[in-house]
């Protein structure tokens, strides 16, 4: 069974195509050091709920949509040496770097999951 990264991104909504951009050379260096897929994808159906929601969960603002992202990789330990070598390709570097992040960081959230089922894999 697979290991996978979850990730749950406010992302204003003016600053989705940068945010786009960012994510397919983030996506691009992790599937170059081995991850299996990379899936990012906006809330199109995401209302808040009255105790949780995906838009409760990042402290959604008026002008920001979530963005719901994931990347799979053979096992914890394939993971864990694709981020330890992507975080030191210069590439990454650049773009962690970078002043210009299209959203902010403190209210990501993000985990790593050992998979319990699949289906249609």
């Amino acid at each position: 069974m697979t290991y996978v990264d979850g990730y749950i991104v406010p992302v204003p909504k003016k600053k989705l195509a940068a945010y786009r951009q960012m994510a397919k050379k983030v996506g691009a260096i992790w599937m170059e050091y081995g991850a299996l897929s990379y899936v990012e994808c906006v809330a199109v159906d995401v209302k808040k709920g009255k105790w949780t929601s995906f838009p409760r969960s990042v402290k959604l603002k008026p002008n920001e949509t979530v963005i719901f992202a994931w990347a799979t990789f053979k096992s914890r330990k394939a993971r864990d040496a694709v981020m330890s070598k992507s975080m030191k390709d210069k590439r990454s570097i650049r773009i962690m770097n970078s002043k210009k992040m299209p959203f902010d960081g403190k209210r990501m959230i993000f985990g790593g999951f050992k998979t319990m089922m699949e289906f249609g894999v």
